[in-house]
């Protein structure tokens, strides 16, 4: 299969949720390298302790890549914040080409275990921002009739029944689903709606904190940055309603050797899916957190 055309991004705006620190600044340096603007959206403004990293440092990382950068204190949870960050991001760069839906909440609990507040949480931070700033970008999207692209950090669907992670669950493959459904409602507006996932556990604060394992188990955040990267470049027609994994994406551009991903050089990390990460959970005594 030959490799995906690649479009140039020089001058393309991006938005990236949950971009303060792992993945999602990751994912935001990676496209700023690439020459695009990017709006970095997240809460935090202030370094602490258990939750290193800032908005504005992701910006400043952002520029030293290359790129032009715009920080958006935003709390996913409020739609006016939502509003905000689209109309920002238009005041400032004057488009929208791709919105990464990065932002998320974790709660790894059985069903008895989590109070509403928690189920709220999840939906909130999960399906129901990714939902929201999708309609919002899209429309601007639309309305300058350039396409676009939007990707959810979400899995591929997968009908087990995952104990331990159930409200998880419901929030994440809301995400997928959305971009399904919503790819099939854009696809004459040129804008393409795709699901990302890693094949394995990315090193993040959310493995570190749950102690899921240690890095030989680990890829660093550059494979989803990575691919993220790669479907963006994409031609949106080519690419859309699918739900995909960070290696089948680089496998399509022609990418077969992932060691460089590696945490730990001589240790190749097992893949994991979705449906084996409660089981994983489980064994390793994951908990609840943002990530």
């Amino acid at each position: 299969m030959p490799a995906p055309s690649q479009i140039d991004l020089s001058g393309r705006v991006a938005i990236v949720t949950g971009a303060s620190r792992g993945i999602g600044r990751c994912i935001a340096v990676t496209l700023g390298r690439a020459g695009m603007a990017v709006a970095v959206a997240a809460k935090t403004v202030r370094d602490r302790q258990q939750l290193p990293g800032t908005i504005g440092e992701t910006a400043t990382l952002v520029e030293q890549a290359g790129g032009r950068a715009l920080a958006v204190q935003v709390d996913v949870r409020q739609e006016a914040d939502l509003d905000r960050l689209v109309e920002e991001t238009l005041s400032a760069f004057g488009r929208i080409d791709a919105l990464i839906n990065n932002a998320g909440a974790l709660w790894w609990r059985p069903v008895l275990d989590t109070p509403a507040r928690r189920f709220d949480l999840v939906m909130s931070v999960n399906v129901r921002a990714a939902f929201l700033l999708s309609r919002q970008a899209a429309a601007a999207m639309r309305g300058a009739g350039r396409g676009g692209h939007i990707v959810m950090l979400s899995p591929p669907l997968d009908p087990g029944p995952h104990p331990g992670m159930v409200a998880y669950t419901i929030s994440k493959l809301g995400m997928t689903l959305t971009a399904q459904g919503l790819a099939a409602e854009l696809r004459s507006d040129g804008i393409a709606v795709n699901a990302l996932w890693p094949a394995t556990l990315i090193e993040s604060l959310a493995t570190i904190n749950w102690g899921m394992g240690d890095r030989k188990l680990w890829r660093r955040p550059e494979i989803v940055a990575d691919a993220v990267l790669a479907l963006v470049r994409r031609d949106p027609a080519a690419c859309t309603g699918r739900a995909l994994l960070d290696e089948e994406v680089l496998g399509e551009e022609g990418v077969t050797d992932f060691a460089r991903y590696r945490c730990v050089e001589d240790s190749e990390p097992p893949r994991v899916s979705y449906g084996q990460l409660a089981d994983l959970l489980s064994r390793m005594g994951g908990g609840g957190g943002t990530g």
